[in-house]
């Protein structure tokens, strides 16, 4: 621990450069999961390879770097890869830099777990409108396991560890079951009032894992925060409509979480989700956690 403390006092950039370093090489992974989870293909075997079925070197897999190097395009065949590839390799090396810098270690390693979980979840219902229970079921899970022996997840580090694994643990249980009853009862309301699906299956759990993450205040923040990320998502997709002229394309047979907005458009409400989700852990969590002890007293 006081090697730890040493390097970090003579070199207070280390840690955060390995921690984006190293958010990186998780984003590139986080590619494979996004690309092969929807199609029950394995993220470890074969290899990564190109679309003609060529392996790819390691040296043309670094995160970010080969894209650049290689301007885009496969060395072996020159078909382009998608910005898509850095740009989220990109957004998890960001993200881990930000768990890093804004809590203590044991929440930051947490934070990265969670992270992980919002990204593939959002990219993977972008492109198939579905969630994969392994980011809802296995996400919650995940978060019930990680506030029990990281109880610093929840706020709870400055006490005895099994006291502090206890309570972290009732909050994470609090948030999933909360957090999907709310989601539930939003999206049954909305089918009656709409006469249609409203949200799949897969945002209800989806919320409970955000929740077994951040407790059930962030949760709540998650579903109104949501709506409004929402609101801006509908205004810019009807704005791009207008002036793209072409029509929204179809959901994916099986589609789990459309939110239709009217207009002829249907969009995922879990990168809504998502999205509110990190606003809240990175940056709001005080005041809205404040803002509900002071409801609390009022009433």
């Amino acid at each position: 621990m006081e090697s730890f403390i040493e390097i970090n006092r003579l070199l207070p950039w280390f840690f955060p450069l390995a921690a984006a370093i190293f958010g990186a090489c998780i984003g590139s992974f986080l590619n494979v999961c996004i690309y092969r989870i929807p199609k029950s293909e394995s993220i470890v075997r074969p290899g990564s390879h190109c679309g003609c079925g060529q392996p790819i070197a390691w040296y043309d897999n670094l995160p970010v770097l080969s894209w650049l190097i290689l301007r885009g395009r496969a060395r072996c065949c020159g078909r382009p890869f998608s910005f898509r590839y850095p740009a989220i390799e990109l957004l998890t090396a960001a993200l881990f830099l930000g768990c890093w810098l804004l809590f203590p270690a044991g929440k930051a390693v947490a934070g990265m777990v969670f992270c992980s979980i919002l990204i593939c979840a959002t990219f993977i219902d972008l492109d198939h409108m579905i969630i994969p229970d392994v980011f809802t079921i296995g996400g919650a899970l995940t978060g019930v396991l990680l506030s029990l022996v990281l109880p610093a997840l929840h706020g709870h580090q400055h006490e005895i560890f099994l006291i502090a694994s206890i309570r972290s643990s009732v909050d994470a249980g609090l948030g999933l079951m909360i957090g999907s009853a709310l989601v539930l009862w939003i999206a049954l309301l909305a089918e009656v009032v709409l006469k249609k699906e409203a949200m799949g299956f897969g945002d209800v759990k989806f919320l409970g894992a955000i929740g077994a993450f951040i407790g059930w205040k962030g949760a709540v923040f998650a579903v109104f925060g949501g709506a409004v990320v929402g609101c801006v998502w509908f205004a810019v997709a009807v704005l791009w409509r207008k002036i793209n002229g072409r029509p929204p394309a179809p959901a994916a047979p099986g589609a789990a979480s459309p939110a239709p907005l009217g207009f002829g458009l249907e969009v995922p409400f879990g990168p809504m989700l998502a999205i509110a989700a990190l606003i809240y852990f990175l940056a709001l969590h005080r005041w809205v956690d404040d803002y509900f002890a002071n409801l609390a007293v009022m009433l």
